[in-house]
């Protein structure tokens, strides 16, 4: 081989990786190329067409983080509990972030509904929590946007009566709970107190046709285990920094939402709510996470 030939290959090779390294560079700003971005969901929403940054962002696919296997002949102790996250506190905002190009164009109800609609993962009914029915896409349809309604009206010219189909739009807004239902167990060959979520349900607001709150109601229950790949697609607004973004799935894996107790397992099944006032109920919650928190020493100590 010669000097010469030595040299275009040297240039070759350099011109090859300056163009791959600049694709990848300024390629992956392009949400429809890939990344999380590459699944906009929201009806009408437009990403941006040029670099919307100072630099050139790196979209970040990720994986869900593995859970270590846990064998049941480990298990020393384990307790059922039951949450619920209010996304108008200050540390779940994220749930209601209206979304961009790096976390799906929409809110996180969103992102589940449009899964939902697509096929990609199950919901089941809420008569239970036990993920006993597989809702229908007619049932998710319906749990969405509700029946359709007819009105009879009169027609201010004719006077006379016709009827109206009325649809009802689903507002993203109305979704401020989330309920989340996990086991706490303690792991002799870890040695530390293990939380696993096993279920997640959107609670909407309900309101009547006056305008009046109805109260709450729980749209569907959702087996986490099988939605953490979708989740791990997504990305959660930071309102602390910019520039250090993590996905639904670290989210929840590392405990970054605020909620409080509502029930543990119990010979009657009750919820804290169902025998005490709403200010005993909150005393319980925090004596419950406490226990819970204090159980890791103890199974120490004895």
């Amino acid at each position: 081989m010669t000097i010469l030939h030595s040299y275009r290959l040297s240039a070759a090779a350099i011109l090859l990786f300056a163009s791959s390294t600049a694709f990848a560079q300024t390629g992956t700003t392009d949400p429809s190329i890939s990344g999380s971005g590459s699944s906009m969901f929201k009806e009408g929403w437009v990403p941006s067409k040029t670099p919307d940054g100072a630099w050139d962002r790196v979209q970040h696919l990720s994986q869900p983080i593995p859970w270590q296997y846990i064998r049941e002949t480990d298990i020393l102790w384990k307790k059922r509990v039951w949450r619920e996250i209010d996304t108008r506190e200050k540390q779940n905002l994220g749930f209601r972030y209206a979304g961009d190009e790096y976390s799906g164009g929409g809110m996180f109800i969103e992102i589940l509904l449009d899964a939902l609609k697509k096929g990609k993962i199950k919901a089941y009914k809420t008569f239970d929590d036990n993920f006993t029915q597989v809702m229908t896409k007619d049932d998710i349809m319906e749990t969405i946007a509700g029946k359709v309604d007819t009105q009879i009206i009169t027609d201010p010219i004719t006077q006379q009566e016709i009827t109206k189909i009325v649809h009802h739009d689903f507002a993203p807004e109305t979704i401020t709970k989330y309920r989340i239902k996990e086991d706490w167990i303690f792991d002799r060959n870890q040695g530390q107190m293990v939380v696993r979520i096993c279920g997640l349900a959107p609670v909407k607001d309900v309101y009547g046709d006056d305008g009046v709150y109805r109260g709450p109601q729980a749209m569907f229950w959702l087996y986490y285990p099988d939605i953490r790949g979708l989740l791990a697609q997504y990305e959660v607004f930071n309102p602390q920094n910019d520039i250090t973004h993590y996905t639904w799935d670290e989210f929840f894996e590392s405990r970054q939402f605020s909620s409080r107790v509502t029930k543990v397992s119990n010979v009657f099944g009750n919820q804290f709510k169902d025998n005490l006032s709403p200010m005993e109920s909150l005393y319980e919650s925090q004596h419950t996470q406490e226990e819970i928190f204090n159980k890791e020493h103890d199974m120490w100590v004895y």
